[in-house]
């Protein structure tokens, strides 16, 4: 099932962008298990995330991994952690399992998707 149709502006409206994971920490008061990671978006500077990722993903083969990310939602409060930005993966038959979405050669972090 699809979700319901949006409009070509409602679509410009999200900003995404390409960011290069620097830091990756284990997130210990998260429900979930997840990592706290530190995403270097370029001219946009550094900025956090929560990801339950961590079924996938190792915190050392994150490092230096280019990643795309919602960078234009609102901070949200995790337990004691505030995210920045949302990064973004396809669901597997388990929404544990996430697969990260990123390009398939490297480019500028910070550079926009569209």
């Amino acid at each position: 099932m699809t979700k319901p149709e949006i409009s070509w502006s409602d679509f410009e409206k999200i900003d995404i962008r390409v960011g290069t994971i620097i830091s990756v920490n284990d997130f210990e008061k998260a429900r979930n298990p997840s990592y706290q990671l530190e995403i270097d978006f370029g001219d946009l500077g550094i900025r956090k995330s929560s990801a339950q990722i961590t079924t996938l993903y190792s915190k050392e083969e994150l490092i230096g991994k280019q990643i795309l990310a919602v960078v234009n939602f609102p901070k949200k409060q995790i337990a004691n952690f505030f995210s920045e930005c949302l990064v973004l993966g396809v669901y597997g038959e388990n929404k544990s399992e996430v697969t990260l979405l990123s390009p398939s050669l490297p480019v500028k972090n910070g550079l926009e998707v569209g």
